[in-house]
């Protein structure tokens, strides 16, 4: 699909890092873009920022995990612009409390962002791109190689998913929509900090893992280290030119992944110990 003026794109979580670098990119091109954010003050400046690369921009306050915001981003879209030819599903959270013994509510909002915010994106936009059109669903290399974070790891992997599931349907069926995955590494974005968005229909903010004054900094430092937005965003949109599913924009995060497959392949992954979990054999007094 060319990026020529006049197509629109919508991109949500575009208020910050990958998000907004897609909306800028997709601006210069000479496309019509609705940047939708949950964070109402980023998403102002990033109204600004967008629009000063020229053309039409609107902005849309957006939770994607509601599904009644995404159709009223929709709405929103086809109103102002008659239209929507890319929709990119980008906006996505990572979490900081403890996995296992932390709330409950911490996976709801992972996935409730990274995998329902996808599901509804696609499907709310879908039929309004069967005319030509492309969807980018951000996933991440922890959708291919886990070990990040348990919850973001599984939305991830879902998006994976979905992504391929959409596009061997629409490949299928013969329609003129493509699908692009982006499974990136480390990038200079928020993430670390999307917990300052906490909904608060889900309580209070759960508190950081134990393991977070170990874990942050290494984390906070590969972040820093890591891939600009603009370098992504400029992956994804010759992907979306190329009409290419995968997008793995960085090399050596590739290599990972290919070498867990080959673990999978060749069953080499064992417990870093080579001890047997404890089991406490069975008796007629055990609980069962």
């Amino acid at each position: 699909m060319e990026l020529l003026s006049g197509p629109v794109a919508v991109v949500t979580g575009a208020g910050s890092g990958l998000g907004l670098a897609l909306a800028e990119r997709f601006a210069s091109a000479g496309l019509s873009v609705v940047v939708a954010d949950v964070q109402g003050d980023a998403l102002a400046a990033a109204l600004e920022q967008v629009a000063a690369h020229g053309g039409d921009v609107l902005a849309v306050r957006c939770d994607v995990s509601a599904e009644t915001d995404v159709e009223a981003l929709v709405e929103s879209t086809l109103a102002r612009f008659g239209a929507v030819h890319i929709v990119s599903n980008n906006a996505g959270v990572a979490p900081r409390s403890d996995p296992w013994f932390g709330p409950i509510t911490s996976w709801q909002w992972v996935m409730g962002v990274n995998f329902w915010g996808v599901v509804h994106g696609c499907r709310a936009f879908l039929p309004h791109l069967l005319g030509g059109g492309h969807i980018v669903n951000t996933a991440s290399i922890a959708g291919l190689y886990p070990g990040f974070s348990p919850a973001y790891d599984a939305s991830k992997h879902a998006v994976v998913a979905i992504s391929e599931g959409l596009f061997g349907m629409l490949d299928l069926a013969g329609l003129p929509v493509g699908v692009s995955v982006l499974c990136p590494g480390w990038v200079r974005t928020g993430i670390a900090d999307a917990d300052r968005n906490w909904p608060p229909v889900l309580g209070d903010r759960p508190p950081p893992a134990p393991s977070a004054a170990v874990v942050e900094p290494h984390v906070r430092r590969a972040i820093d280290e890591g891939a600009t937005p603009a370098y992504i965003a400029d992956a994804v949109t010759d992907a979306v030119q190329a009409g290419r599913f995968w997008v793995i924009p960085q090399q050596e995060f590739l290599d990972l992944a290919v070498r867990h497959w080959h673990t999978i392949a060749t069953g080499l992954i064992r417990r870093r110990s080579n001890r047997r979990p404890a089991c406490r054999r069975a008796t007629r007094s055990s609980p069962r």
